[in-house]
């Protein structure tokens, strides 16, 4: 089965952001695919807080959700909305995916449970705890690919979230992301390949690039990583689509000849040595 990758450097007008997004749906609908993956904060990327504020919206009444739920209605194509900033009911924000199956409905929410509070060597210093509301739950849902693992960018950097989606059945794993280029650089292809070999599962990564209208940089270099740690697809740091195919037949071989999955066991106690 084919799955498309969006890699897209959303901007500050959730209305422009929900237009790519509902191109890219009919794109990929068109090109024969069965499932789109696009990036964290689809929806809109301001880090100017006051700004963007004005913008984000109830869960019901986000123009960018809806507009990609009647789009993925109009084609019949399955969509992980890789996430969207998001008003809760009590005040804070949460970073959210959704994963939209082909008659426009709803099949998963994920809210993003590791928040990006870092200061970088760069200057550049990121705190998303500030507005955000981490998530508690890890979430796996059914799509034509395979069982589907949630996560959302520094996610990425915590292995027993994957474990845990991994030990639950899921044999595809969901990295959308707005990686800064310093840790892009450094660590996204090792750590994505490495979820991918550890877990013995495909991993999709669609990914922000370039410079946003905010003013900040994103890495690109959207992913797609098979069982065996091979990279399928890294689209490099141009915006626009990629197809990749989703073979389960991939996952099953890989788990046979390295069962990782099978050999895995509770963490041990710790004994600490005088």
């Amino acid at each position: 089965m084919k799955a498309a990758i969006l890699q897209m450097t959303s901007g500050i007008d959730p209305a422009v952001n929900a237009r790519m997004l509902v191109e890219a749906v009919g794109v990929a609908a068109a090109d024969g695919a069965t499932m789109l993956f696009t990036p964290e904060m689809s929806g809109l990327l301001d880090r100017d807080r006051t700004r963007g504020a004005a913008s984000i919206q109830r869960e019901e009444n986000d123009q960018v959700l809806a507009a990609v739920r009647e789009a993925a209605a109009r084609t019949g194509l399955w969509v992980h909305l890789g996430s969207l900033a998001l008003r809760r009911d009590d005040g804070r924000l949460a970073n959210r995916g959704f994963v939209i199956d082909g008659s426009g409905a709803i099949r998963a929410r994920y809210d993003k449970v590791h928040l990006f509070d870092v200061d970088l060597p760069t200057g550049e210093s990121w705190r998303e705890s500030g507005a955000y509301a981490g998530g508690e739950a890890a979430v796996v849902v059914e799509t034509p690919l395979g069982l589907l693992g949630l996560s959302i960018c520094y996610d990425l950097r915590f292995p027993d979230l994957y474990r845990v989606l991994t030990s639950a059945g899921a044999t595809i794993l969901a990295v959308p992301a707005a990686f800064t280029r310093p840790t892009g650089a450094a660590h996204w292809h090792v750590l994505l390949r490495a979820r991918a070999i550890e877990c013995a599962a495909f991993v999709i990564a669609a990914a922000q690039t370039g410079r946003h209208a905010d003013g900040r940089e994103t890495y690109g270099h959207a992913l797609a990583v098979d069982p065996w740690g091979e990279i399928m697809c890294d689209m490099g740091e141009a915006p626009g689509l990629s197809f990749v195919e989703v073979d389960p037949a991939r996952v099953e071989e890989v788990r046979q000849r390295i069962p990782v999955i099978a050999h895995r066991r509770p963490s041990p106690p710790i004994s600490v040595a005088a």
